[in-house]
């Protein structure tokens, strides 16, 4: 195991980062899978359950239903949530005649298409209240219900019964039912349990109801479509212009420390590792707006003797270039300007390729100078073995690793959905939003519109996609680091120990945020902890 030493210039980085950073933006690694707004549409027909038939219509991640305004209690699930694609439709048959569209979110009991199903409502509801409450006796019907009560009212009275169960259940185990409905097949019963779950879940609410809300848009999408039809499904009818989407992201970079642990831990890695060199030469997988690397170059510009030679090769996707508003160009003039006030010698190059599509000419490596290679937050999205046979993923790091590299970064979310089965992988994603949600929770008032925004177009969309999406069209697979170490160990790497002023550096930044956050240093990676929940690591290699 390689162990890098703390130097002095690492303090720089510190004091860098901590000055005003206005001019700075950050980025947001997950949120620039922009959901594609020329995939090519599907003619073929396809089959829905007969719960969930609706008009063909863009389906939206707004936030913002046409009531808002009327949110006295964003917290009053009862009375006023709704998830974001409620505006549009309910789960309740479109033809139902007893339900008029001005009460499509009103009580269930009063006059709802729950009451309504006849035979199959009465199986759904059994089905849930043996899954919810357990089996009833035998002589339980013949206690409860007389022989001349009719269909209508035993149906009426069983929901009324379940109803009462269910609302001492809170959204987190009515959504886990849920998904193991789906799970089980059993698709006939999940509509009840959607429209009960409805008046649940708020975009306005305590961080269980907002993460409900937009789990369940992911369960709606997985019912109703697949494939390439999600994303037509979701595709946002009002799409953010590039600068709202920057803002977005400036609201998640300044409340939750995710994109500052990258940036800092990162930069104090390569700056340590460089400290002797002359000639550097930096690839970033995800290079966004160039923001990373202003304060390493400010640090390298005040080294004893005089800067390096530095070199950035930039790798983004067209994804990226609309939430920037512009091509590579913008980033390379950037930085360039930065270095030259500094009188540090600079060069860039900028390679517009999705990182999946990367080869050895894209990069320009040139022999003679150090190279330092960044992975923050993108390689979950290159698809590997379980996806295609090209696999991606390992090529890409066998790919930089027979270039000889100083040094390797790679930060990544602590999460398991790769290969999961879709339960466990609802499971896991509902646990790990959780703890981010309620971290955000921490900073914003829950009717804040920004954070609200933030969510929808940073967050919202990676939980829908891994909830909703299947094989190569979901591109959100994140592994736990004991499988990073392993992939990273089966391609010839080494994993480097991260010298305590990474930590120090680190946990400086934490200071600015709750007290929740923790850091630990563990198995040669620092973890970013909320409360007991390991949320991200970040790890060296060579």
């Amino acid at each position: 195991m390689q162990t890098y030493q703390g130097s002095q210039t690492s303090g720089a980085i510190h004091r860098l980062y901590h000055q005003p950073m206005q001019h700075v933006e950050p980025y947001c690694a997950s949120q620039f899978q922009i959901l594609n707004n020329s995939v090519s549409s599907d003619n073929s027909s396809q089959e829905t359950p007969d719960s969930f038939h609706y008009n063909e219509q863009f389906f939206t991640l707004d936030s913002f239903p046409a009531d808002y305004a009327g949110y006295h209690s964003p917290s009053a699930a009862s009375t006023c949530s709704r998830s974001p694609l409620s505006a549009q439709f309910s789960l309740s048959n479109r033809s139902d005649q007893h339900q008029s569209p001005d009460n499509t979110y009103g009580s269930p009991t009063s006059g709802s298409s729950l009451i309504d199903d006849g035979d199959k409502l009465k199986h759904a509801l059994k089905q849930l209240e043996s899954k919810l409450v357990g089996p009833r006796s035998d002589t339980d019907d013949v206690c409860s219900y007389s022989t001349s009560v009719t269909p209508e009212v035993t149906s009426m009275m069983k929901y009324n019964k379940l109803s009462q169960t269910i609302s001492t259940l809170d959204v987190k185990q009515l959504l886990l039912a849920c998904a193991e409905v789906i799970s089980d097949g059993d698709i006939s019963n999940v509509a009840p349990l959607m429209n009960i779950l409805e008046h649940m879940v708020s975009v306005t609410g305590e961080p269980m109801q907002r993460l409900g809300a937009y789990m369940m848009e992911g369960i709606k999408a997985r019912l109703i479509s697949s494939g390439s039809i999600i994303y037509k499904k979701l595709k946002c009818k009002n799409e953010p212009t590039s600068s709202e989407l920057m803002s977005y992201m400036g609201v998640i970079y300044q409340i939750v420390p995710f994109y500052k642990f990258a940036y800092m831990s990162s930069n104090v890695i390569i700056e340590e590792v460089m400290k002797s060199e002359s000639r550097i030469h930096i690839i970033d997988f995800q290079i966004v707006q160039g923001s990373q690397w202003v304060p390493l170059i400010q640090a390298l510009a005040a080294r004893p003797g005089g800067p390096p030679i530095v070199r950035i090769t930039g790798v983004d996707d067209s994804n990226a270039a609309y939430a920037r508003g512009g091509g590579l160009q913008l980033v390379g003039d950037r930085l360039s300007k930065v270095a030259e006030s500094c009188g540090v010698p600079f060069e860039f190059n900028g390679a517009a390729i999705s990182g999946s599509e990367v080869k050895l000419e894209n990069l320009r490596v040139q022999q003679g100078e150090a190279l330092a290679v960044n992975f923050p937050y993108v390689l979950h999205h290159m698809p590997d073995e379980s996806v295609s046979t090209t696999n991606h993923r390992d090529r890409l790091l066998r790919l930089i690793k027979s270039l000889s590299p100083k040094v390797v970064t790679l930060v990544e979310q602590e999460s398991n959905t790769n290969t999961s089965p879709f339960l466990p992988r609802f499971r896991e994603t509902l646990e790990y939003y959780e703890a981010m949600f309620e971290a955000i929770d921490t900073t914003r008032a829950r009717d804040d519109r920004q954070r609200i925004s933030a969510e929808e177009h940073c967050v919202a969309r990676d939980i829908v996609n891994m909830i909703a999406c299947e094989g190569a069209e979901r591109v959100e697979r994140h592994e736990l680091f004991g499988k990073w170490r392993l992939r990273l160990s089966m391609a010839g790497y080494t994993q480097c120990q991260l010298s305590y002023d990474v930590d120090g550096v680190v946990k400086n930044m934490l200071k600015e945020y709750d007290g929740n956050f923790r850091l630990e240093h563990r198995n040669g990676a620092l973890y970013l902890k909320w409360k007991n929940r390991d949320l991200v690591t970040c790890s060296a290699w060579r």
